[in-house]
């Protein structure tokens, strides 16, 4: 071998100088999918996309009303109906005044159907936009913004029905300024919608068995739920009932009908309503945001 050809030998590089930088931005790559900034990053991405999800919400009401006269009223009358038959049969059961227990069998049910719909549309938020996720370039928390904002048209349809009762029953004689608190109340039923939506999306993504346990879930808590019966009517009907009724307190929807309904009827709320909520509400958030870290990623490859 000559001097020139040993000397071309020596100066060729025995490996390739990319190989440990693409092997390190792989790594980067990996890492950075599942980190809280990243899944930060996706809230703030899909809230910033506001547009997109606040269409798709208000689309997806009127799709389902599509070539109807009244629309999305359907939605008020459908609840109405329900609130009026549970409350004359229930009020004549329990022997209750109807001016005071039909509302509060119907606010009971316009927050009910928010926290039905949290869990079982929750649970199958990513399935149902599947061909979105795939297709879409959109942060992951635009499906959970999108199914929020539709809960929260559903209620402001349903809250016609709390106005008229407020005029044909003359609840202003009830209320104080404790009504304001039914905006915090709200405000803290909603963020509970976001989390268990994000959490139970999710898990029945990935686990499609979680879905059908959560909607036999739900049926069982409407039951436990004081959302028709009053625990005050079952304590006058039943001897020995006032120490069973607290049994009601394990339940945790029951806290989150109270803060908002105790309120709307005037009745004292109870602080340890607000601090159980409180504190399901942290635990949510930071169960809901460290399955977003870990998860987010994921999420295409399940649906």
């Amino acid at each position: 071998m000559s001097a020139e050809q040993t000397a071309t030998v020596a100066d060729e590089p025995s490996t390739p100088p990319s190989a440990p930088v693409t092997t390190a931005g792989a790594a980067s790559i990996v890492s950075d999918s599942q980190t809280f900034g990243r899944a930060m990053r996706d809230f703030t991405g899909g809230f910033a996309q506001r547009e997109l999800w606040l269409s798709l919400g208000w689309q997806d009401i009127k799709q389902r009303y599509r070539r109807s006269v009244l629309g999305p009223f359907w939605i008020t009358i459908a609840t109405g109906l329900q609130a009026t038959a549970m409350g004359l049969l229930y009020s004549t059961l329990l022997n209750q005044p109807l001016g005071d227990y039909l509302p509060y069998v119907t606010v009971g049910l316009i927050v009910w159907q928010v926290i039905a719909a949290s869990i079982q549309e929750g649970s199958e938020v990513f399935i149902a936009n599947e061909g979105l996720i795939k297709q879409l370039p959109s942060a992951l928390s635009v499906h959970i913004y999108r199914l929020v904002w539709r809960q929260f048209l559903f209620f402001a349809h349903n809250a016609v029905i709390y106005a008229l009762l407020f005029f044909a029953f003359a609840l202003w004689h009830k209320l104080d300024w404790s009504v304001l608190l039914v905006i915090p109340a709200l405000a803290l039923l909603f963020l509970n919608a976001m989390w268990v939506s994000i959490v139970f999306g999710i898990f029945a993504t990935r686990y499609r068995d979680i879905g059908p346990i959560l909607s036999s879930t739900t049926l069982m808590l409407f039951v436990l739920t004081p959302v028709m019966w009053t625990t005050k009517a079952l304590e006058s009907q039943i001897d020995g009932a006032s120490s069973r009724t607290r049994l009601v307190e394990i339940v945790p929807t029951f806290h989150y009908l109270e803060i908002v309904r105790a309120p709307l009827l005037g009745d004292p709320s109870a602080l340890r309503h607000w601090v159980i909520v409180g504190v399901i509400t942290v635990i949510g958030w930071a169960v809901a945001v460290l399955a977003m870290k870990q998860f987010r990623s994921r999420v295409p490859y399940w649906v």
